[in-house]
């Protein structure tokens, strides 16, 4: 990474309605407004006119039926929906969530490769492993691997992902018309990849892209996912809804990443932060009182069985948390099952109160206050050891987003957290990483 001086990353987490399982029923929520393409490159030319870095887009590849009456689930695809939005932007990054569990990496590295090449060097790859059980029937299989499985393939997916793009050197490219030269063959050259999980030959079919790769994120907080970010990934989105348990992630993954002979400012650790702006802090908890009240308990159940590959559904909402497993019988997503474990564990909860206390989103960090009030408790993550920057996700998709752009980031430039203006014009120049 260059020599620059430390600031705050701000990622934005767009999410159909919000990341509040309730906000679609708001009364602020238009609903024609959910699956419009227009709506989602609007907010996206916002996020880029407060200079926020990045937008990132979540995805699955399965649905529970019974879930879709209580709100919208998944949206569009990553890729196709970020590559629209490239038309209509210049300088924010495009994240896109794309697991290594059910794809091809000849396909994947073809895709971001097009999508760099779409945005002028604007994109970034969520590299992510698919812990949900019903994910698997979806694609021939009978159950899910196990979580180390699933992760020796993530780790093979990205090394020929890596030779994929590397096919092509960066000067490959000659288009000289007078030679009848289009590209030197001397440039370009097969993969010949064989491996445990994958056999490529290779070469890529695009050209090297301007970042030469994406940029590369993770969201695993298992041992398996920390050392496969520590090796790799550029940023990291994690899950700690205290400051305590943040700095203890924040070292560990810095430490983690020097071991892996990478300088431990070459990954950066953003934390997900559910908000709710309002101009008074009155204003803000009406609004999360409001939205307490539309949310489902009993979609909030059905993510927490899948994130935990445990389904809680044949418990009581007011009985005693049930007992957890051990860690080594958890095949869903690690990350999620510690923190639970941690809370219910010192805390003694029913999963009602779990849910109603804990899981507005998914454990996220959860703020509902003034633009000063937020802006003191990020930066008091930022400056003390937890977070090297935030994976922003309004608890209101629709006015809540705008809030948090118009009201708390220019409250964080007027602190000196966060730049005005784009430092260069592809993701990992305003990042203040190196070309690749």
């Amino acid at each position: 990474m260059s020599e620059t001086k430390r600031r705050m990353i701000l990622n934005l987490f767009l999410q159909n309605a919000g990341s509040h399982r309730g906000a679609w029923r708001h009364s602020s929520t238009n609903l024609d407004e959910l699956h419009d393409l227009k709506h989602l490159q609007r907010l996206a030319v916002k996020a880029e006119e407060a200079r926020i870095d990045s937008l990132f887009i979540a995805d699955g590849l399965s649905i529970e039926a019974k879930a879709v009456q209580h709100g919208p689930i998944f949206g569009f695809e990553p890729l196709t929906l970020l590559s629209s939005i490239a038309a209509v932007t210049e300088k924010i990054g495009l994240i896109a969530t794309v697991t290594t569990s059910f794809n091809e990496p000849y396909n994947v590295a073809r895709t971001f490769a097009s999508l760099d090449h779409i945005s002028g060097g604007r994109a970034g790859w969520n590299i992510v492993t698919t812990g949900v059980e019903r994910t698997a029937y979806n694609f021939g299989l009978q159950q899910i691997p196990s979580h180390t499985h699933r992760y020796e393939r993530a780790q093979e997916f990205v090394e020929v992902a890596l030779k994929l793009w590397d096919s092509w050197a960066e000067d490959a490219l000659v288009q000289d018309k007078g030679s009848g030269i289009y590209a030197d063959v001397n440039k370009v050259h097969d993969i010949h990849h064989e491996g445990t999980h994958f056999a490529v030959r290779g070469a890529l079919n695009i050209m090297r892209s301007p970042q030469g790769r994406p940029l590369f994120v993770q969201a695993g907080a298992s041992e398996e996912g920390k050392n496969l970010a520590a090796k790799y990934a550029e940023l990291i989105f994690t899950v700690q809804h205290s400051l305590e348990d943040a700095q203890q992630f924040y070292a560990d993954v810095k430490e983690r990443t020097a071991q892996a002979g990478r300088s431990p400012n070459d990954i950066k650790v953003l934390p997900g932060l559910q908000v709710i702006v309002g101009r008074t802090e009155t204003e803000a908890k009406e609004k999360a009182k409001e939205l307490s009240q539309l949310g489902s308990i009993e979609r909030s159940v059905m993510s927490l069985s899948n994130l935990l590959g445990i389904d809680f559904s044949v418990y009581a909402l007011d009985d005693p948390f049930p007992e957890l497993p051990d860690l080594s019988q958890v095949n869903a997503y690690q990350s999620f099952y510690l923190m639970v474990k941690k809370i219910v564990d010192k805390e003694k909860l029913t999963i009602r109160e779990l849910l109603d206390q804990y899981w507005v989103g998914n454990g996220q960090l959860n703020i509902a206050g003034t633009a000063e009030q937020i802006a003191d408790v990020m930066e008091m993550w930022y400056n003390n050891g937890a977070a090297d920057g935030f994976s922003v996700m309004p608890q209101l998709a629709c006015g809540g987003a705008e809030d948090f752009l118009d009201l708390v980031v220019p409250e964080l430039q007027r602190r000196g957290l966060f730049p005005k203006t784009y430092e260069g014009q592809t993701l990992r120049e305003n990042l203040g990483f190196s070309k690749i």
